[in-house]
């Protein structure tokens, strides 16, 4: 029973995970989504209002560690034995689990009047992220127990995890600086519906030969695990008050409140070659409302239950496991608290540099004056380059390599395909689709094509749609 338990907590843990990187949106110009990973993006219409709710819907999913059909392939394998090899020992602490997901709720951007130059966006989207790290001593010590394990410390900084869920409130700024450069910068205001995190455990568990008994267990542990909005959803659940109604007040500015700022850059090496760089969501949250915190800090050992022969084995009114479960509850060094606390959001870098090729339509003079782009002026019709992206989380930087090919069809058909290097996958093909029918704007994209063929042994999995409605052409 516990090994099934073991089971069925793993592979639903592998079956939500997810990356951030947008890659095939990335410096896709032609879509105004495009705006959320880099405010310096070259824009070439006049202004957009996104379809609410339907404007950018994006999720993705991913494991670095085994797959659903590494356990549940039809192999002849025992499945016990498949945790054993394949999760237990075939998993290492810095295999990652972690989920995203965004929705948008208002998206609009215009082009100033009296400055051209200048491109103005605003909107609202709600966004949650959560991310945590495979507990290896934890997995072993749960799955196998601790005997034959003598004198083996099990490591309790093993457990790193981290995860929210806010609304976003933003308002950025485009400004052509000259006819090579763009600068944008977006400011944003996080309005968090729940967050949790513990992220800086440490400690072991370890047994050995007893004074008292035959064993002794030991448990040294710093330990502690944040959280703030839990509480509000379930008091709703329990007292059947509507969870909705905590949702609506914690998303709109009733939670706890935090600060955030995006930077962008696209710049014109030459007619052809074009470099672009972002900085994304470099800010953070205060949790002071609704906090409950629960630590694990000190240092006890336990040598189970002592029975003193003769005497103890005719007095029939002793309860030896009920003294070890006080014992236990009297010398675990546990505690709650209220303390307010600050969580960073995870920062994302982006870079790329992609060179034009093919039919031109020139969207500028050859002069240093400002030109708004027109929904004939596509540039040129193919693109090739590089983008890099990097994510800060609780061990590091996490990385990922992408090469792309786009190519635009006239005014009103946009394709790029990419393929990308991360800790997922070294396979990952990815397809995406624009198209501007009239003043709609539809995209669709997915990646890991490839994995398709079985979805169950698949480690990594997204897509991304949106309609918006666009006016093209000069003010």
């Amino acid at each position: 029973m516990r090994n099934s338990c073991f089971c069925f907590l793993f592979v639903c843990c592998t079956m939500f995970v997810c990356a951030q990187n947008k890659q095939l949106l990335y410096d896709f110009n032609e879509i105004p989504q495009a705006l959320l990973l880099n405010p310096g993006v070259e824009i070439g219409y006049k202004s957009y209002v996104g379809i609410p709710l339907l404007s950018g819907i994006s999720f993705q999913a991913g494991s670095s560690g085994a797959s659903v059909n590494d356990f549940f392939a039809n192999d002849g394998i025992d499945i016990n034995d498949k945790i054993r090899e394949r999760a237990l020992y075939g998993m290492g602490v810095r295999d990652e689990l972690s989920g995203t997901y965004q929705l948008e709720l208002i998206s609009v951007g215009f082009r100033g009047k009296k400055n051209p130059d200048n491109f103005y966006s605003f909107g609202l989207y709600n966004e949650g992220d959560a991310i945590g790290y495979w507990f290896k001593d934890y997995a072993i010590l749960g799955f196998e127990g601790n005997a034959g394990r003598l004198n083996q410390r099990f490591d309790l900084s093993h457990l790193k995890t981290r995860g929210d869920m806010v609304n976003v409130f933003h308002f950025g700024l485009n400004k052509r600086v000259n006819s090579d450069l763009v600068l944008g910068i977006r400011g944003k205001l996080y309005s968090s519906i729940f967050s949790f995190k513990s992220t800086k455990n440490s400690g072991y568990f370890v047994t050995t030969e007893g004074q008292n008994n035959l064993l002794a267990s030991t448990l040294v542990a710093d330990m502690m695990v944040q959280t703030a909005g839990i509480e509000s959803f379930r008091k709703a659940a329990d007292d059947n008050t509507g969870i909705g109604n905590v949702f609506s007040k914690r998303g709109l500015f009733g939670g706890d409140l935090g600060v955030g700022v995006d930077f962008g850059l696209t710049y014109n090496l030459n007619k052809q070659t074009v470099v672009t760089a972002s900085i994304l969501d470099l800010g953070f949250i205060s949790h002071s409302g609704d906090v409950k915190n629960y630590v694990f800090k000190g240092q006890t050992t336990i040598e189970g239950v002592e029975v003193k022969l003769p005497e103890d084995l005719v007095n029939a009114s002793a309860d030896f496991w009920q003294d070890l479960v006080d014992e236990v509850k009297e010398l675990l060094p546990y505690e709650e608290n209220n303390d307010s606390y600050i969580s960073f959001r995870p920062t994302k870098l982006n870079g790329s540099i992609r060179y034009n090729f093919g039919e031109q339509i020139p969207y500028r003079d050859d002069c240093n004056c400002s030109v708004v782009k027109t929904k004939n002026n596509l540039g040129y019709a193919n693109g090739v380059g590089a983008q890099i992206y990097v994510i800060n989380r609780p061990k590091g930087p996490q990385s990922a390599l992408t090469a792309f090919y786009q190519k635009n069809f006239g005014k009103n058909i946009g394709l790029k395909t990419t393929y990308t290097i991360d800790k997922f996958s070294a396979t990952n093909i990815g397809f995406g689709a624009n198209f501007n029918i009239g003043p709609v704007n539809i995209y669709a994209m997915a990646d890991n094509l490839l994995s398709y063929q079985n979805i169950a042994a698949s480690k990594y999995a997204s897509f991304q749609l949106g309609i918006n409605v666009i006016s093209w052409g000069k003010n």
